[in-house]
């Protein structure tokens, strides 16, 4: 609590702290949706092979007589599994006997069909264009789940190298260094030339990711009172939730993929002036860095635009000193993970770790699975999008709630209850006999579900700023994001 008498002088929740919440909420507003972009940039439209006789504009009429394009499409495209034309192979030459048949096929020779050599046709119905129509289709849809699997491994070494960075540079600077990549790499994947460039560029904006939410919480973590670390938590994932719905609404607007990528991409370039020239750094990690001078001088500055006077007679280096007296002696020896094992009294915070890794696991994989698979809910994604975000606005808002009143332990436990219940709920082989509506019960259970997930999610954020010590805090949690 040393710290935090100084920030009482100088004001915990004044002009200074609700302007900086706010400028890094909507920060946090276009970079968290990259996460989930791919639900619209990646999508996988409808495809099948192109073929001369219905796609060529050099055949005439003639050549094709009087047939409708079904009556052509049943002619060069053979029928699937499903008795629907296949979307990786063709005739290898028109079979025009088929137009005389009823569908009885069991006496006939299957006819010769070859690849997709010539390429294929999308529907342009939903999108305009996804990376998928640079055809990565069929033999190739394997490189959509690599791309993903790639901002994925980003994403885990952002969270490994995050903590140790921001712990050593500053939270200000890598927030700012980790803007600059993110809005270059977002910005020259939509200009990519080659899928091997466009999966290096995601790798690096995954990376930034994390760091970007990691450090924006932070500092407004260490600039206000401890009583607000919950509600800084949940704004922080309603700030993502909402950016959730502007994207969709312009994934609406912009169908083609690389004009969204742009739209999205861009506007985080903004962000950097006023990152390293407005906001202040962290004032408790300069003191407790030996950086107690420029501390002051950010403690003195935010006093002057919390409108606190006499700042300068109040706060002197050392009342700074003594105040911070016990935590300056702590910093003389460099804490780690091993401290975790090696101390009596957080080694049994290392038993904790332990659990709030087996929670992040349980909850990582189906809000991830989820959340950039929507596509395969066989629905319409711009609305299964944002209405997982517009129900995720109340279910953390929600969390506040439990965790002032109910606790973070309690939370925990029912939030994972419920978590688990509508888990099974969604089993197929359970909710298929209630109703015809199948899928959408499904759908409403599934998005019902994002919304647990994130309250659950808050919940555990808002445990981990409260347990661990603060020079432990950013490398544990990284490890346990991971």
């Amino acid at each position: 609590m040393a710290f935090q008498d100084l920030l009482n002088q100088v004001g915990s929740i004044g002009r200074y702290q609700i302007l900086q919440m706010a400028f890094l909420l909507i920060c946090n507003v276009m970079v968290a949706p990259h996460t989930v972009l791919e639900n619209f940039t990646a999508a996988i439209p409808g495809h099948r092979c192109w073929v001369p006789i219905l796609d060529n504009d050099t055949v005439s009429d003639s050549d094709s007589g009087t047939l409708n394009q079904d009556d052509l499409l049943r002619i060069s495209i053979p029928l699937d599994s499903n008795l629907r034309p296949d979307k990786c192979r063709r005739f290898v030459q028109p079979q025009w006997h088929l137009l005389h048949l009823n569908g009885t096929f069991s006496n006939m020779t299957e006819p010769d069909t070859e690849p997709c050599v010539d390429g294929w046709v999308y529907d342009q119905s939903t999108f305009l264009s996804t990376t998928v129509t640079e055809d990565l289709v069929c033999g190739s849809q394997v490189l959509g789940s690599v791309a993903k699997f790639i901002f994925m491994i980003g994403i885990l070494v952002g969270n490994f190298l995050g903590g140790h960075l921001s712990d050593r540079f500053g939270r200000k600077l890598i927030l700012t260094c980790a803007l600059l990549p993110m809005a270059i790499t977002g910005t020259c994947a939509a200009l990519a030339p080659t899928f091997f460039i466009y999966c290096l560029l995601h790798f690096l904006k995954g990376a930034c990711v994390p760091i970007i939410y990691t450090n924006s919480v932070l500092l407004m973590i260490e600039w206000t009172s401890p009583k607000f670390k919950a509600l800084v938590t949940v704004l922080s994932l309603c700030a993502s939730s909402f950016g959730n719905i502007v994207m969709t609404g312009l994934a609406f607007v912009f169908r083609n993929w690389h004009h969204l990528q742009l739209v999205m991409s861009v506007p985080i370039f903004f962000f950097l002036i006023p990152t390293s020239r407005w906001l202040s750094e962290s004032a408790r990690w300069m003191i407790v860095n030996n950086k107690p001078q420029k501390g002051l001088q950010e403690l003195r500055r935010v006093a002057c635009k919390n409108g606190v006077k006499n700042s300068g007679d109040a706060l002197t280096m050392e009342v700074v000193r003594t105040t911070m007296r016990e935590e300056l002696e702590a910093t003389q020896t460099k804490p780690s993970l091993r401290d975790l094992l090696r101390t009596p009294n957080l080694r049994k915070r290392y038993d904790m770790t332990l659990i709030f890794i087996s929670y992040r696991f349980t909850t990582a994989i189906p809000i991830f699975g989820f959340s950039i698979h929507l596509q395969h809910l066989k629905s319409n994604v711009f609305l299964m999008q944002c209405l997982s975000a517009i129900i995720s606005i109340p279910a953390c808002v929600a969390s506040v709630f439990l965790l002032n009143h109910i606790g973070r332990r309690i939370s925990q436990l029912f939030l994972c209850f419920l978590f688990g219940i509508t888990i099974l709920a969604t089993v197929e082989k359970i909710i298929q006999p209630l109703s015809s509506e199948v899928g959408l019960f499904s759908r409403s259970w599934d998005s019902r579900r994002k919304g647990e997930i994130l309250a659950l999610s808050s919940d555990f954020s808002a445990f981990s700023f409260t347990l661990f010590l603060c020079f432990l805090f950013n490398k544990t949690v990284g490890y346990i994001y991971n």
